[in-house]
């Protein structure tokens, strides 16, 4: 290529200011300087992904290498090759002469070669008296020398991507594996906690899974994974305190009436009479200790807008949340007997849980109370469960952590 001379393609080609910028960056940057064409080559088809060019274009490009003499490119040769199709073809593995076109137009677009057209389209050189090139038509080589820098740098973010893909995937098929066994032992201990809901979560993690992922595809799935582990272990770990307690109450003589003791009754005055019509089921219920089945954590993570009910602006424990869904209750318009029958049926934390989701989607349910008192039908019925209601919640609000390679 000529010094400080700017060519235009021949014919219907298209001269774009693209074009021309690269031009005077490659012409500014090639001098003086001396690479390995072959070690170019590599690092262009590792990061051909961030060049946008397909494994057939890296086939061209290798056959136009090879018509340049030597085995570096440097500035003061001769950087311009000129072989026709039908050579390139012969040395791309038999390429097609269409796919051949198209493959030069992909390398003259991400940069990688730059045409030098003869007043005819044609591709030659012509010597001068000493036998040496005196000025040639074809396609230029100089990006490569002008941009190695920059290709051995994108190769080694691809590479360095490639191992972080890995050891993302690793780390999510071991959080897979341990969620999927954790889930089993709930389920087939009878464990005190909502494990269909867990399960469903689980297979809905694993039903969005990527054919062929991306490395973000693996770090969100990693994070949805790695947040039902957390909650299940919690459910697991809460099981065992119980265990704890209740083996340290019978060793010590003591008989326990009644487990929840953060009662909010004075919360509500005419949840006193309420109290003493609850069914046997119900008084299990209270004895079982609803708050065990959901970590409070896990609870304000799905639904934080109720924090701030709290008092002092947040909630520290199941006493503070059941106080705080009875003035949520009042915002949202839900009648005192309709979150009375909630309690009833859900229990009082669960029945707050159940508040605390409402007010997360208050924007798209049109009647709270209406839809408070559906859900505890269908709870009577033994058709709803406060475990899908809150996971799909806390899926909704989750935000994606970030991980470590």
């Amino acid at each position: 290529m000529e010094k400080g001379y700017i060519t235009t393609p021949f014919g219907r080609r298209p001269m774009t200011l693209a074009l021309v910028k690269r031009q005077v960056r490659t012409e500014q940057s090639a001098g003086g300087r001396s690479v390995d064409k072959w070690s170019v080559f590599r690092d262009v088809g590792d990061a051909r992904t961030r060049l946008s060019l397909q494994d057939r274009a890296l086939t061209v490009l290798n056959a136009l290498l090879s018509f340049c003499p030597g085995s570096e490119l440097n500035g003061e040769m001769n950087l311009i090759v000129f072989p026709s199709n039908a050579q390139l073809s012969a040395r791309a593995n038999g390429i097609a002469d269409t796919t051949l076109r198209k493959c030069l137009g992909a390398l003259v677009e991400a940069g990688i070669i730059i045409r030098k057209d003869s007043p005819n389209g044609k591709r030659y050189a012509r010597k001068g008296d000493d036998g040496g090139i005196e000025d040639a038509y074809g396609f230029s080589l100089a990006p490569l020398l002008a941009r190695a820098a920059e290709f051995a740098s994108l190769a080694q973010e691809v590479a360095a991507e490639k191992r972080r893909f890995r050891v993302m995937k690793d780390r999510l098929t071991i959080v897979r594996r341990d969620v999927r066994k954790l889930i089993t032992v709930g389920m087939e201990e009878n464990l005190a906690g909502d494990w269909a809901a867990a399960e469903a979560y689980f297979v809905e993690i694993v039903g969005r899974f990527a054919r062929r992922p991306t490395l973000q595809d693996v770090m969100t799935s990693l994070d949805e994974m790695s947040l039902l582990h957390e909650e299940v272990s919690r459910m697991l770990e809460t099981q065992e305190e119980v265990v704890k307690c209740d083996g340290n109450a019978i060793a010590d003589g003591r008989h326990i009436q009644n487990s929840n003791t953060e009662s909010c009754n004075e919360l509500e005055p005419s949840f006193e009479k309420k109290q003493g019509e609850k069914s046997e089921q119900n008084r299990q219920r209270e004895r079982k200790g609803e708050p065990e089945v959901f970590p409070l954590s896990l609870v304000l993570r799905a639904c934080p807008e109720i924090a701030p009910f709290g008092p002092g602006g947040s909630i520290g424990s199941w006493r503070e949340l059941m106080s705080a869904a009875v003035t949520v209750r009042s915002t949202l318009g839900v009648s005192p007997s309709a979150y009375e029958d909630a309690c009833e049926i859900l229990g009082q934390a669960g029945a707050a849980i159940a508040i605390a989701c409402i007010y997360e989607r208050a924007g798209h349910i049109n009647s709270a109370g209406g839809y408070l008192r559906d859900l505890t039908a269908k709870a009577r019925r033994g058709e709803f469960s406060l475990g899908p209601m809150l996971f799909a919640q806390l899926r909704a609000n989750a935000v994606p952590m970030k991980s470590s390679a």
